[in-house]
């Protein structure tokens, strides 16, 4: 028998319409009925809407992730709000970094007693997955399909997509991969910076909107830029300026890319390789926990970031 830990966060998962209100974790599981071979642990957690899931909620969920694997559990369901799911399931995938075993994050679209929920078959196939000796990474389980934490994004309001899918689960058959996880990255030293900036790059935008979000705080920005990592030149300036204060500048692009190949990497910036911008984010939070472990910031970020192409 698979010990599986079962973190509930509430959300749209544990909405109930008739009558209104929220499910505990336990009923939850009681909604799905038994799945072969699982033994599930619950633990409800308190948790912003996801809309609004705050930095230190996503760490929380995340280390709780990491000890539950450290104390024997053989894994983990996590279920979220599809909002920021996504960040939520990479920061723990960076902060469970080589502690082996699974760990997987579902959610739903639909109140979990609606006819025709999502909800009963996501967390079913969830657990599944969870109690198979085959997932050993941070993955999202949503319609069936397995996509890991680093390369999933939320493409519509109700759907997730990745390249390559790990896998397929059902409660029925299983779990089938079809690819390999990514590899594991190292164990993050510290408590990952939240003060990291996003700013999405447009034509015309003025050069000073860099500067302003450093000197209100920010450690570190991602920039998300078009096509292979471009951005406008007028950003060129205040990014070798910023590089050379000690201010990782990482460029994500909106499109899917293996790399960055602009003009904006001889100027200092840092290719996100292939991240989403919010992932990017969540990658350079990492990179700059506790400071970088006395590193310069840039430095570190650089190679952080190193560590997570393929």
């Amino acid at each position: 028998m698979r010990r599986v830990l079962l973190i509930t966060t509430g959300d749209m998962m544990a909405y109930l319409s008739d009558p209104p209100g929220v499910a505990t974790g336990a009923q939850l599981v009681r909604g799905v009925a038994d799945v072969p071979g699982a033994e599930v642990t619950v633990e409800d957690v308190m948790a912003e809407p996801s809309w609004d899931t705050s930095p230190a909620t996503m760490l929380a969920i995340a280390r709780r992730a990491r000890s539950a694997l450290t104390e024997g559990f053989n894994g983990v369901v996590v279920t979220h709000g599809v909002d920021t799911l996504e960040e939520t399931a990479f920061l723990t995938e960076l902060v469970v970094g080589q502690v082996r075993g699974a760990v997987v994050f579902t959610g739903a679209t639909a109140c979990f007693d609606e006819p025709g929920s999502d909800g009963p078959g996501n967390l079913g196939n969830a657990i599944t997955a969870a109690a198979d000796p085959s997932v050993d990474s941070t993955v999202v389980c949503f319609g069936g399909e397995l996509h890991a934490a680093r390369w999933a994004r939320l493409t519509t309001a109700t759907a997730f997509e990745s390249s390559p899918v790990l896998g397929y689960v059902s409660r029925g058959e299983g779990v089938r991969t079809v690819a390999a996880p990514p590899r594991r990255t190292p164990d993050i030293d510290g408590v990952p910076e939240t003060d990291v900036a996003l700013i999405k790059a447009y034509p015309g935008m003025p050069p000073s909107l860099l500067t302003t979000v450093t000197d209100a705080g920010a450690r570190g920005i991602v920039v998300e830029g078009t096509g292979s990592g471009n951005v406008p030149v007028e950003l060129f300036i205040p990014i070798s300026e910023l590089t050379e204060w000690g201010v990782p500048v990482v460029i994500a692009s909106r499109a899917r890319t293996t790399g960055m190949t602009s003009l904006a990497g001889k100027v200092g910036a840092i290719s996100a390789n292939g991240l989403s911008p919010a992932h990017a984010r969540i990658a350079l939070m990492a990179a700059l926990a506790d400071g970088g472990a006395g590193k310069n910031p840039v430095d570190s970020a650089r190679e952080w970031f190193g560590h997570l192409v393929g």
